[in-house]
């Protein structure tokens, strides 16, 4: 396989002046100018081969990584979950019956020193567990 490529130059003009008439007093040269080429020969370019350019990737190779994580000690802390549970039978649409058990559940990983509303004392011995 070969391509022959032709290049057609375009001609061109070069200008410009010259001041020499200023502190070296010379006089009588011309002051401008001009270089001009009409006609530049056609440039011809020839590839009869061109060379082969082979591009590889070499393979990428992930090492395994080897992660350990662990939880020495979970932060301590007292999570208050309100709760609204509401269980029933009904019939076409009409509630036959109803049990709603509603308040609130707690999530606790410190340790547990009951708040003053959470105290059972000899006053409410009916509250305390265990108590029959």
């Amino acid at each position: 396989m070969s391509s022959d490529i032709t290049i057609h130059p375009s001609p061109f003009e070069i200008g410009g002046t010259i001041d020499l008439a200023g502190s070296v007093g010379l006089t009588g040269l011309p002051d401008h100018y001009t270089i001009s080429i009409n006609q530049l020969p056609d440039i011809h370019l020839r590839v009869d081969q061109l060379p082969k350019i082979q591009l590889g990737i070499d393979p990428l190779e992930v090492k395994p990584l080897d992660l350990s994580l662990r939880i020495k000690e979970f932060p301590s802390i007292r999570v208050h979950l309100p709760a609204d549970f509401k269980v029933g039978i009904g019939v076409l649409g009409m509630e036959l019956l109803t049990v709603r058990l509603c308040g609130q559940a707690m999530a606790i990983t410190e340790p547990f020193q009951p708040n003053p509303c959470e105290v059972c004392d000899e006053r409410m011995p009916h509250l305390q567990l265990g108590s029959g």
